[in-house]
């Protein structure tokens, strides 16, 4: 799996998935296990309402809305919750009928199990006579 960009081309197989809005790309980590491929990313102030998971065109595409609501006016900021859009190759070793997602206190999990080819297989021996 690979982290991808949309390019500007419009004859390109990617989708034209960016949004014009304001985003910057969740920090996430990746981690391979018994039966495939862990992304965690830290979407903050995003809830289930929010949050978008998608795969197309062999594409993974995490876009995430931040809720923020001051109690009041604004007098000073030094932070204001930003949209999140980060978007990943998949290869043919992933399963996309079964991929998965949580999201618990602001962290997404994706669940990106391998395709049944894509699993090792142990085959047996037979003894020649």
């Amino acid at each position: 799996m690979q982290e991808t960009t949309v390019p500007q081309n419009q004859d390109s197989p990617i989708p034209q998935t960016r949004e014009e809005s304001r985003t910057i790309a969740p920090p996430v980590d990746i981690f391979e296990v018994a039966d495939g491929l862990v992304v965690v990313a830290d979407l903050p102030g995003v809830d289930t309402s929010g949050v978008d998971v998608r795969v197309e065109n062999d594409i993974l595409t995490i876009a995430g809305k931040a809720q923020g609501q001051a109690p009041g006016d604004s007098v000073y900021r030094e932070f204001q919750l930003i949209n999140y859009y980060r978007q990943f190759q998949l290869g043919e070793a992933v399963d996309q009928d079964k991929i998965r997602a949580d999201l618990k206190s602001g962290v997404l999990t994706v669940q990106l199990p391998k395709a049944e080819k894509a699993k090792p297989k142990r085959i047996s021996v037979n003894v020649a006579s």
